[in-house]
């Protein structure tokens, strides 16, 4: 059976707490225009928590950010099924994330897609 790539309200990181320890006990890589921070939790439901954003200062206009993360969160929710869910699967561990646009103009989305896929690439590796 094949999973539907969806980004529900539940794969969304909205708990502060998470989202605290996440920024001060998670590991970090960048892959352009991408930072990533994640953290390994101990069962969490749903397996993997995202946090998607884009910064104030670069982008100072809402129609840029918001353009962003409605690229981001496409690109993420095209391919999460196929490069990050199989890496975690029958794992006892869940993923905190937090994705966070730092290139400095608004790229295409194929691009954003791209360097998405190798973002959950590399932490399907990572998690291993």
């Amino acid at each position: 059976m094949m999973k539907k790539n969806t980004f529900s309200k539940e794969e969304r990181l909205c708990s502060k707490r998470l989202i605290n320890s996440l920024f001060h006990k998670g590991s970090s890589f960048f892959i352009y225009p991408y930072r990533i921070i994640f953290l390994r939790v101990d069962e969490l439901q749903p397996a993997v928590q995202v946090l998607l954003s884009v910064s104030k200062r670069r982008f100072r206009h809402a129609v840029h950010r918001n353009l962003l993360k409605r690229r981001m969160r496409e690109a993420y929710r095209v391919q999460k099924n196929e490069q990050l869910y199989p890496a975690l699967e029958n794992r006892s561990f869940g993923l905190l994330l937090a994705i966070q646009y730092v290139g400095k103009e608004v790229l295409d989305y194929a691009i954003m897609c791209k360097r998405m896929a190798d973002v959950l690439k590399r932490l399907g590796e990572e998690t291993q």
